[in-house]
This record gives structure tokens, C-alpha cells and sequence, in this order.
């Protein structure tokens, strides 16, 4: 089983999720909001600001992985999906996905009240 943990209080994460779990098969995915699971994320030594920044799985190894990689993960186990996460996977579109990635993420991140909430809480500077 894989675990997807998401920012369930992003509208935008939390319709692509609903489309994921519409089209996946059952059982194959637990899907965890992070808002009310904060302390599965510390078990994994996953930061609350970086779960709220970048998607984050647990494949069924128990590795933990994140960004670009989490979405392959995922996209490798849905249908239609399958061929984008071989594509995504070739090294030079893997190094701009990740690249166009982490700019989005951290746009996304600056304009959400919550994620601005964590990163005030944590004292941490972007």
C-alpha cells in the first residue's frame, strides 16, 4: 500500500486527490490529510512545513518520498496515468519537472493563510 499525505486544506491538492481516488483501485492507496495527522508526519520525520509545501508519500518499501518523485509513485499505480510517470521519469524531463516543481510549490505555499500559519509557528525562513 501506498500513502499519499496531501494539504487537504488546498482546494487545488484536494480536488486532484478527489480525481486520484476516484480513478484508483481500492485498497491500493491510503490517502491522509495532513491537517488532522500531524503526528504520523513526525513518525516519519516529516516536517509540517514541508508536508504542506511538497507531496509526500510512503511507498509500500516504507520509503518516504517527495515532490516529483511522490507524484511518479502514484502515477505509476493509476490508469491513464502510467505513461506520464515513465516520461516524467527520463532524466532530463525528471530534472525541469522537479526544477518547475519546486518554483510552483513554493508559490502555492506563499499565498495559502495555513502554510504562512506553520511557517510562523516554526520559525523557519524560506
Amino acid at each position: 500500500m501506498i500513502t499519499v499525505f496531501y494539504d487537504d486544506r488546498c482546494r487545488l491538492c484536494s480536488k486532484e486527490i478527489a480525481f486520484y481516488q476516484k480513478i484508483s483501485a481500492d485498497g491500493y492507496f491510503c490517502w491522509v490529510g495532513i491537517s488532522s495527522n500531524q503526528e504520523t508526519l513526525e513518525r516519519l520525520n516529516i516536517s509540517l512545513v514541508d508536508a504542506l509545501m511538497y507531496l509526500h508519500v510512503k511507498d509500500s518499501n516504507g520509503s518516504v518520498l517527495k515532490g516529483v518523485n511522490a507524484f511518479i509513485t502514484i502515477w505509476r499505480r493509476l490508469p491513464y496515468f502510467r505513461w506520464l510517470s515513465f516520461v516524467i521519469s527520463l532524466p532530463i524531463i525528471f530534472h525541469l519537472s522537479s526544477l518547475f516543481y519546486t518554483v510552483f510549490a513554493k508559490y502555492r505555499f506563499a499565498r495559502l493563510p495555513h502554510c504562512q500559519t506553520a511557517l510562523t509557528v516554526n520559525n523557519r525562513k524560506l
